[in-house]
């Protein structure tokens, strides 16, 4: 297993930002000074920078939202090759979506160039407008997730693999590069699957954002299941949490839509309850803000992160 356990360790909780990186609540985003704020983020201390799979922009859907606008692999490594050692996940690539002997050769191209630094997040997907924009049956996805599963895995570490499925036939011929050692494979949602399935062949669970005694109970399920299929192993546990930080830093918790407008001290205190009932990385929204961003962000580095650097906490 590669060093993403520096993003994601057992008992403790890291923290990580979606991108872009800027207020784009109601318009979309610009993409400006990402770059900047990624290098920025590298520097507070922040583990992770997500990026969303969207191919269509679709008005009709309930999150209008486009994503980061470009290809989120084109993008990671347009952002990997501008920092140095922040991971860089996707959260998630549709698999149906994308053809899986392409993928592994896109995946193990990335983890050759930028070693140890990306984090693969994958699901099934829900934007209707892509899936008839490629042809491909939405409401076939599960079975088309599964399969494009099998073909990835297959590829990516057997040599010369005799395959043949829906997406085509492997046979006297093989998928260069290999990655190094295992890339870790982490499961959105349920991914049209059993709790089972997603316990049984994923690397962790990324979860959509629920209260913390919800979210305790979904947790507690899942490893539950690992251990079941696994033993006592190690699967991080994810989430992602839209946050409005206020310039009051004693503002208390206001649930909005899937997240929390909050001053940071309150944040502190809803992060540690997350981390106590067993969640390991919290992906950041910030698009919600009022404030600039970079403010934002820097706030979050300097008063936040390192309370929760090094399983500790920093002191009042």
């Amino acid at each position: 297993m590669n060093s993403y356990l520096s993003a994601l360790k057992k008992d403790q909780l890291t923290l990580g930002l979606s991108v872009p990186m800027e207020n784009y609540e109601v318009n979309a985003p610009t993409m400006e000074d990402q770059v900047e704020r990624a290098q920025q983020a590298e520097d507070l201390g922040f583990s992770a920078l997500w990026l969303q799979d969207v191919l269509l922009e679709d008005p009709t859907f309930e999150d209008p939202a486009t994503g980061q606008i470009f290809d989120s692999l084109i993008y990671l490594t347009y952002l990997a090759s501008h920092t140095k050692t922040i991971a860089l996940g996707t959260a998630a690539l549709v698999a149906p979506l994308r053809h899986p002997l392409r993928m592994a050769k896109e995946i193990a191209s990335i983890d050759k160039l930028f070693p140890d630094r990306l984090m693969l997040g994958i699901s099934s997907g829900d934007r209707r407008k892509d899936f008839e924009g490629l042809n491909i049956p939405i409401m076939e996805r599960g079975e088309w997730f599964r399969e494009a599963y099998h073909v990835f895995q297959e590829v990516l570490y057997n040599e010369f693999p005799d395959s043949e499925s829906r997406f085509g036939k492997i046979h006297k011929s093989n998928l260069v590069p290999k990655p190094s050692e295992q890339i870790p494979v982490f499961l959105t949602g349920y991914c049209q699957q059993t709790l089972d399935w997603v316990a049984e062949h994923g690397d962790g669970w990324m979860f959509y954002p629920q209260r913390p005694e919800q979210q305790k109970e979904t947790i507690k399920a899942y490893r539950e299941k690992v251990a079941h299929y696994h033993g006592d192993v190690f699967r991080p546990f994810f989430m992602p949490l839209p946050i409005e930080l206020t310039e009051d830093p004693n503002y208390q918790p206001e649930k909005i839509p899937a997240g929390y407008r909050t001053g940071r001290h309150g944040l502190r205190d809803l992060l540690d309850e997350y981390q106590s009932i067993g969640v390991n990385h919290i992906m950041l929204g910030l698009s919600k803000n009022k404030r600039p961003v970079e403010d934002v962000m820097q706030e979050l580095g300097e008063e936040v992160v390192p309370f929760f650097t090094n399983g500790g906490k920093k002191d009042e």
